[in-house]
């Protein structure tokens, strides 16, 4: 168990394509961890090498971040630091918290409290952070989507009108990062002008440049169409479970099929609703003194 790193961090969020980073920083292991790099991040979705556990607070005991979460946060992240490395690059999409919320209509609840108990356990300077967002109906709609595929799931109808009263946004949980985390520097990334993979970490660590990163030969986290949601909550229905790989066959089975079931879809005028409080949060994040947005 090795002393407190300096952290590049990797914030996500959700549905922002975490888990194609995270696969590009297994990729590239041995050449980032030769430049003197510590590499920190979950095995979700079996990506090689993803041993990270942070257990931060939820809603329910975000009164217990600093007595429960930050003595077991700062044993993890020394568990994850070698003797010989310079820094550590830690990727975790689940570090704002939960997307389970968005339904009660609530944007990363414990946010402040997660975010007090990194630094806190870190122990360490933030040297650069990096957050990657999305326009809100599309981060909904796979956020649903996403837990849809292997929990029952209330309709859509039932979450939609929660959402649509979202309790805040991109530039409230931005400026909580800036609070709690003080990075060196914030970088926000735009979710359609993220490019690869490795053109991230360029952002996040822009001594990667020169180095000759390759990009994972394959997408991570396809979404489920209608149809294979159509089955999959049929079965959830009625009380049975799948393990990861049944549920994982029947939306390839079921991927051509792209007829929509209506099964996620927000009305016309919400979605002008909720792209034009996008892009005003995108604008409001461009004037905040401290960060570097890339749009």
């Amino acid at each position: 168990m090795s002393e407190p790193k300096p952290l590049y961090l990797h914030l996500g969020a959700h549905r922002t394509g975490t888990s194609s980073f995270q696969m590009m920083l297994a990729e590239n292991g041995d050449l980032l961890r030769g430049a003197g790099f510590d590499l920190a991040y979950p095995g979700r979705d079996d990506i090689p090498g993803g041993d990270l556990a942070l257990r931060l607070p939820q809603p329910r005991n975000k009164d217990q971040w600093q007595d429960r979460f930050v003595p077991n946060a700062a044993i993890e992240l020394r568990k994850q630091a070698s003797a010989d490395s310079t820094a550590m690059i830690l990727s975790e999409e689940n570090i704002p918290g939960r997307m389970i919320h968005f339904g009660s209509g609530r944007f990363y609840p414990a946010a402040e409290e997660r975010f007090k108990t990194l630094a806190e356990a870190a122990a360490a300077p933030v040297l650069r952070a990096l957050l990657v967002v999305r326009e809100y109906a599309d981060l909904y709609v796979s956020a649903y989507r996403k837990r849809a595929e292997d929990n029952h799931s209330d309709p859509f109808d039932d979450d939609r009108r929660n959402m649509m009263r979202m309790d805040r946004g991109w530039p409230e949980l931005v400026a909580l990062i800036q609070t709690h985390l003080q990075a060196q520097q914030l970088i926000v990334v735009e979710y359609a002008s993220r490019g690869r993979s490795v053109d991230l970490l360029r952002h996040l660590l822009p001594e990667t440049r020169e180095m000759p990163l390759i990009e994972p030969a394959h997408r991570m986290n396809h979404s489920p169409t209608d149809a294979a949601l159509e089955v999959l909550q049929a079965i959830y229905a009625k009380g049975d479970t799948l393990e990861r790989e049944a549920w994982q066959q029947i939306i390839l089975e079921h991927r051509d099929d792209h007829a929509s079931r209506g099964i996620s879809e927000f009305t016309k005028r919400q979605n002008r609703i909720l792209r034009g409080r996008y892009a005003e949060d995108l604008d409001r994040l461009a004037q905040m003194p401290g960060v570097v947005l890339v749009r």
